[in-house]
């Protein structure tokens, strides 16, 4: 570890602790959440807060090694193979402690049990972990999913074509032309391969991945797509509401087309003919909440959440992210499937393309219809993405393109008049004034960098950047890492 290292502060694999506390449970907690994760160091001798070294004398910082590396071993279940040593950093010794990813999930306090003693990092933090988590956590040391477990329902062969014919019918619903004509029917050992029937001698069960397919959701009562539209950017104002319960893939398509009926319609001309076009790329639409019903988790007692406001379309997915997974790797294309069978039966239905790749191409879509970049937010027990809308302009020609800038069949009469029309733009904070100033000086600069260098919190900054995107005012070109700002308004609008 190094003087740099210790200064970044903690995170969600690192965590300070100025001394040993007196009861070892008070940073066992942490040990088990780090074997829970993907691991972790957990540093003795330096002040949390002010990141301050206050170290050990050498003979004392070995006492405590030998106390630290006892008390994990027999506090903790299963065992926890820790590594602990000291280190010299400006002339002091810390203890640090490494804690490998656990391969027998959940671990937990054993004086605790399971349900009190099992602890999960959010966030930075070590929380209890909820009873959820835990189950999935029991299924993942197992290698097993939720969707794949065997429930009390004995199938008929008839049930079982029914739900092929079904599934067969939505594919061909969604196939291209191309893609009908290789189409096939699946039938029961297609079932059987994706882990949603169960065979055991001789007699075929349900598993909740076909409960969930067919509809059957009296034992899933969370199972459902709550879509509502804000007036406004917060949910103080709805203004229309409604839930879809059924089979998962009919709920798809019962909410996407809910948005598409309460986002914009525009129209745009295209040679000779006239050519609607949605404010959102459609594409992504489908594919959040696709997305949300493949790998949520069906354990945690929530709801998937479409939301439409003034500003975004936000998809809300019940469930932590995977121990593998983070939102860098989400961006670039990896992926930790959280229900095999559902997935297997939504990439033949052509609902997912293929695993992993719908986040980049969101991203992608996005940024072809000049939006700005798609948020993606690790809530702790949920994770949510946001696809930021647009101000659409009308005229007597109908909507202006948003991929084009302007509709092609507007005269030079109509352009002139709308460039001289005064733009009221929004009264600016101190904050925007100084996020501006800052992109002034350094185009390529990060959300999180103008937080740190201006010392505001994060979401405020990511706030105020939405609000000047949405007013034209600057715009983000580019991926997160190699995108630049452009600020769009002349410096008399802002530096005064």
């Amino acid at each position: 570890m190094t003087v740099d290292e210790i200064l970044k502060g903690e995170s969600d694999n690192l965590e300070f602790k100025v001394d040993i506390p007196a009861k070892s449970e008070k940073y066992m907690k942490t040990v088990v959440a780090f074997a829970n994760g993907n691991g972790g160091r957990l540093v003795f001798g330096v002040e949390d807060k002010t990141l301050r070294i206050a170290g050990f004398d050498e003979d004392d910082a070995t006492q405590k090694i030998d106390a630290i590396t006892n008390a994990i071993w027999d506090s903790c279940e299963p065992k926890i193979r820790a590594e602990v040593y000291s280190q010299v950093i400006e002339g002091k010794n810390i203890i640090i402690v490494e804690i490998p990813k656990g391969m027998l999930p959940p671990y937990s306090i054993k004086g605790a049990g399971i349900w009190d003693g099992t602890y999960v990092r959010v966030s930075g933090t070590t929380r209890l972990a909820p009873e959820y988590l835990i189950k999935e956590m029991t299924l993942d040391g197992m290698n097993q999913s939720f969707d794949r477990r065997e429930v009390n329902r004995v199938l008929t062969l008839e049930e079982e074509d029914a739900l092929c014919t079904r599934l067969y019918s939505h594919a061909m619903d969604l196939a291209s032309e191309p893609e009908k004509e290789k189409m096939r029917r699946i039938g029961r050992s297609q079932l059987i391969s994706w882990g949603l029937i169960a065979e055991e001698h001789g007699v075929d069960y349900a598993t909740n991945g076909y409960q969930l397919l067919d509809g059957k959701l009296e034992q899933y009562e969370d199972a459902v797509i709550q879509c509502a539209v804000f007036k406004g950017t917060d949910r103080a104002n709805f203004i229309t509401r409604k839930e879809f319960a059924g089979p998962i893939d009919q709920e798809i398509e019962d909410a996407y087309a809910f948005v598409l009926q309460n986002i914009r319609l525009g129209s745009r001309i295209e040679g000779l003919a006239r050519q609607d076009f949605y404010e959102l790329p459609i594409k992504s639409i489908r594919e959040m909440i696709a997305n949300a019903v493949c790998h949520r988790s069906y354990l945690a007692p929530q709801k998937i959440q479409v939301a439409l406001y003034d500003d975004r379309l936000e998809v809300t997915t019940p469930g932590m992210l995977g121990r593998d997974i983070t939102i860098t790797k989400m961006e670039l294309g990896q992926s930790l499937i959280r229900n095999k069978g559902i997935a297997a039966a939504f990439a033949y239905m052509n609902i997912i393309e293929g695993w992993g790749s719908g986040i980049p191409r969101i991203l992608q879509e996005a940024e072809e219809f000049h939006l700005q970049r798609p948020e993606l937010i690790d809530m702790g027990g949920s994770f949510r993405m946001n696809l930021f809308r647009r101000d659409f302009e009308t005229d007597q020609y109908g909507v202006i393109d948003p991929k084009n800038g302007a509709n092609q069949t507007s005269n030079q009469t109509n352009q002139t008049s709308n460039q001289t029309n005064r733009i009221d733009y929004p009264e600016l904070t101190e904050i925007d004034r100084l996020i501006l100033l800052t992109i002034n000086s350094n185009s390529k600069v990060t959300q999180r960098e103008i937080a740190e260098k201006i010392e505001r919190p994060l979401g405020s900054v990511k706030y105020s950047c939405s609000k000047l995107t949405k007013h034209h005012m600057i715009r983000h070109v580019g991926t997160i890492h190699n995108g630049y700002w452009e600020i769009l308004v002349e410096d008399s609008v802002w530096q005064n």
